[in-house]
């Protein structure tokens, strides 16, 4: 689905397992569009608090207009209930109008980091606009990639568009509960721990 917010459970699991690495947890109520409602912005602003006052280090959000630009209002709204602590704008994006005009409206709200695969299925394939980016952040916003990052091509897509920060999602899928019942649960993702040692290696390896 591209994600959604953690429960409570999950996030006090993750808080007390990884020590003082820094956690920033997605704020995001529902899949699909990222045009909100008053009811969900309000439980978003929710979420933020909790996410926050529960230690994490930051939030990752996001919010469109109609005009698929971001929705300046919702964004200040939820930067001040970050109160201060880091805010990223998430792969809304990869959906925006004009993804280089949205890096002026979001370093004007205090969004620290932008999340994007440069509007492609890949951050390889979105390398150019991913370079771009970088350029037109000029050191006021940090340009994330994601987008099918592995261990083959983390340092080509660092090499090829400027980035410094990378966020990748190496996972395996677990089959039904039970192969061939008439009622199928469908599959889930685990998380592939082997890949991202590797990712991480690779990575710090190269400085």
């Amino acid at each position: 689905l591209g994600g959604l917010s953690p429960g409570a459970g999950l996030l006090a699991a993750v808080l007390a397992r990884v020590g003082p690495t820094e956690v920033h947890v997605l704020v995001r109520p529902r899949d699909g569009s990222f045009r909100y409602s008053a009811g969900e912005v309000d439980a978003m602003v929710a979420d933020v608090w909790h996410a926050l006052g529960a230690g994490a280090a930051g939030v990752v959000v996001g919010a469109l207009t109609e005009r698929d630009e971001p929705d300046r209002a919702v964004l200040a709204e939820l930067v001040a209930a970050a109160d201060g602590r880091q805010v990223t704008f998430h792969r809304a994006l990869d959906v925006c109008r004009n993804p280089v005009a949205a890096l002026d409206t979001l370093a004007e709200l205090g969004v620290r980091r932008v999340l994007t695969s440069g509007q492609a299925a890949t951050a390889e394939q979105g390398a150019g606009l991913l370079g771009e980016l970088v350029r037109a952040a000029a050191g006021r916003i940090a340009v994330m990639a994601c987008g099918g990052i592995r261990p083959h091509n983390a340092l080509a897509v660092l090499h090829a568009t400027g980035v410094r920060d990378l966020h990748a999602a190496p996972r395996t899928h677990a089959g039904a509960d039970r192969p061939g019942s008439t009622v199928d649960f469908g599959r889930h993702a685990r998380f592939d721990r082997s890949t991202a040692a590797e990712l991480v290696r690779i990575v710090r390896d190269a400085g």
